[in-house]
Protein backbone atom coordinates (compact mmCIF):
# COMPACT_ATOMS: atom_id res chain seq x y z
CA UNK A 1 0.00 0.00 0.00
CA UNK A 2 1.39 3.50 -1.06
CA UNK A 3 1.30 6.68 1.02
CA UNK A 4 -0.95 9.09 0.10
CA UNK A 5 0.89 11.86 -1.34
CA UNK A 6 2.10 14.95 0.88
CA UNK A 7 -0.03 17.63 1.05
CA UNK A 8 0.85 20.82 0.13
CA UNK A 9 0.04 22.34 3.47
CA UNK A 10 2.27 20.10 4.79
CA UNK A 11 5.07 20.88 2.84
CA UNK A 12 4.61 24.55 3.41
CA UNK A 13 4.61 23.70 7.49
CA UNK A 14 7.73 22.04 7.09
CA UNK A 15 9.13 25.00 5.12
CA UNK A 16 8.36 26.99 7.98
CA UNK A 17 9.12 25.20 11.56
CA UNK A 18 12.35 24.82 9.38
CA UNK A 19 12.83 28.20 8.71
CA UNK A 20 11.68 29.40 12.38
CA UNK A 21 13.78 26.84 13.48
CA UNK A 22 16.93 27.95 12.12
CA UNK A 23 16.03 31.24 13.07
CA UNK A 24 15.64 30.20 16.74
CA UNK A 25 18.76 28.69 16.45
CA UNK A 26 20.76 31.68 15.13
CA UNK A 27 19.42 34.42 17.33
CA UNK A 28 20.04 32.55 20.72
CA UNK A 29 23.78 31.86 18.85
CA UNK A 30 24.01 35.59 18.00
CA UNK A 31 22.84 36.96 21.52
CA UNK A 32 19.69 38.13 19.95
CA UNK A 33 21.03 38.88 16.24
CA UNK A 34 19.76 37.55 13.52
CA UNK A 35 21.47 38.14 9.75
CA UNK A 36 20.07 38.22 6.40
CA UNK A 37 16.99 39.92 5.23
CA UNK A 38 16.06 40.00 8.83
CA UNK A 39 19.14 41.55 10.24
CA UNK A 40 17.65 45.43 10.76
CA UNK A 41 14.49 43.98 12.49
CA UNK A 42 13.80 43.52 16.19
CA UNK A 43 13.18 40.13 16.97
CA UNK A 44 11.94 37.99 20.00
CA UNK A 45 11.29 34.55 20.38
CA UNK A 46 7.88 33.72 22.14
CA UNK A 47 7.74 31.07 24.23
CA UNK A 48 3.68 29.69 24.35
CA UNK A 49 1.29 27.10 25.07
CA UNK A 50 -0.74 25.59 22.58
CA UNK A 51 -4.50 26.53 23.56
CA UNK A 52 -5.94 22.89 22.35
CA UNK A 53 -2.89 21.12 22.57
CA UNK A 54 -1.14 21.84 25.60
CA UNK A 55 2.36 21.55 23.62
CA UNK A 56 5.03 24.01 24.46
CA UNK A 57 6.28 25.74 21.07
CA UNK A 58 8.90 28.69 20.56
CA UNK A 59 8.54 30.96 17.21
CA UNK A 60 9.88 33.78 16.44
CA UNK A 61 8.70 36.94 15.72
CA UNK A 62 9.50 40.58 14.67
CA UNK A 63 8.74 42.82 18.40
CA UNK A 64 8.33 46.43 18.15
CA UNK A 65 9.99 48.07 21.51
CA UNK A 66 7.76 50.69 23.24
CA UNK A 67 9.58 51.29 26.46
CA UNK A 68 9.16 50.87 29.94
CA UNK A 69 9.06 46.50 29.17
CA UNK A 70 6.93 46.95 26.67
CA UNK A 71 6.77 45.01 23.18
CA UNK A 72 4.29 45.13 20.21
CA UNK A 73 3.49 41.73 18.24
CA UNK A 74 1.90 41.49 15.11
CA UNK A 75 -0.48 38.41 14.16
CA UNK A 76 -0.38 39.48 10.63
CA UNK A 77 0.01 35.71 9.48
CA UNK A 78 1.61 37.33 5.87
CA UNK A 79 -1.57 38.43 5.13
CA UNK A 80 -3.66 34.92 5.53
CA UNK A 81 -7.48 34.65 6.08
CA UNK A 82 -6.45 33.34 9.40
CA UNK A 83 -4.49 34.56 12.64
CA UNK A 84 -1.79 32.42 13.22
CA UNK A 85 -1.35 29.70 15.47
CA UNK A 86 0.21 31.70 18.52
CA UNK A 87 -2.04 33.91 18.62
CA UNK A 88 -4.85 31.90 19.43
CA UNK A 89 -1.83 30.47 22.32
CA UNK A 90 -1.98 33.95 23.49
CA UNK A 91 -5.56 34.38 24.04
CA UNK A 92 -6.07 31.10 25.43
CA UNK A 93 -2.70 31.77 27.63
CA UNK A 94 -1.79 35.14 27.63
CA UNK A 95 0.66 35.02 30.22
CA UNK A 96 4.03 33.51 28.42
CA UNK A 97 7.71 34.17 28.29
CA UNK A 98 9.66 35.95 26.22
CA UNK A 99 13.83 36.19 24.97
CA UNK A 100 14.78 39.45 23.90
CA UNK A 101 18.70 40.13 22.95
CA UNK A 102 20.26 37.65 25.90
CA UNK A 103 17.47 38.05 28.52
CA UNK A 104 14.15 35.61 29.32
CA UNK A 105 11.43 37.07 31.44
CA UNK A 106 7.89 36.86 31.55
CA UNK A 107 5.18 38.86 29.99
CA UNK A 108 1.61 39.22 29.97
CA UNK A 109 -0.18 39.65 26.30
CA UNK A 110 -3.00 42.02 25.48
CA UNK A 111 -5.05 42.99 22.77
CA UNK A 112 -5.12 46.40 20.91
CA UNK A 113 -8.07 47.45 19.83
CA UNK A 114 -9.59 51.18 19.08
CA UNK A 115 -7.76 54.34 19.14
CA UNK A 116 -4.99 52.76 21.18
CA UNK A 117 -4.46 50.15 18.09
CA UNK A 118 -5.15 52.95 15.24
CA UNK A 119 -2.11 54.99 16.25
CA UNK A 120 -0.42 52.03 16.89
CA UNK A 121 -0.95 50.84 13.39
CA UNK A 122 -0.58 53.77 11.57
CA UNK A 123 3.67 53.99 13.13
CA UNK A 124 4.35 50.17 12.66
CA UNK A 125 2.86 50.57 9.16
CA UNK A 126 5.41 53.52 8.50
CA UNK A 127 8.36 51.59 10.01
CA UNK A 128 7.56 48.15 8.29
CA UNK A 129 5.27 48.87 5.12
CA UNK A 130 4.81 44.72 4.75
CA UNK A 131 2.30 45.39 6.73
CA UNK A 132 -0.14 47.38 4.77
CA UNK A 133 0.37 44.73 1.93
CA UNK A 134 -0.49 42.13 4.60
CA UNK A 135 -3.83 43.90 5.56
CA UNK A 136 -4.78 44.55 1.98
CA UNK A 137 -4.35 40.20 1.58
CA UNK A 138 -7.02 39.52 4.18
CA UNK A 139 -10.31 40.96 5.40
CA UNK A 140 -9.53 40.19 8.82
CA UNK A 141 -8.63 42.68 10.80
CA UNK A 142 -4.60 41.94 11.94
CA UNK A 143 -4.66 41.59 15.57
CA UNK A 144 -2.03 44.11 17.47
CA UNK A 145 -0.91 42.49 20.86
CA UNK A 146 1.36 44.61 23.73
CA UNK A 147 3.40 42.41 25.92
CA UNK A 148 3.90 43.91 28.96
CA UNK A 149 6.54 42.96 30.96
CA UNK A 150 5.81 40.74 34.39
CA UNK A 151 8.50 40.91 36.55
Amino acid sequence: MRAPPARETDSAADASNDFNRRIIEEFRANEGRIGGPLADTPILLLHHVGAKSGIERVTPLAGSPQGDGHYVIVASNAGSPAHPGWYHNLTAHPTVEVEVGTERFMVRAEELEGAARDALWSELVAASPSLARYQARTARQIPMLMLTRAD
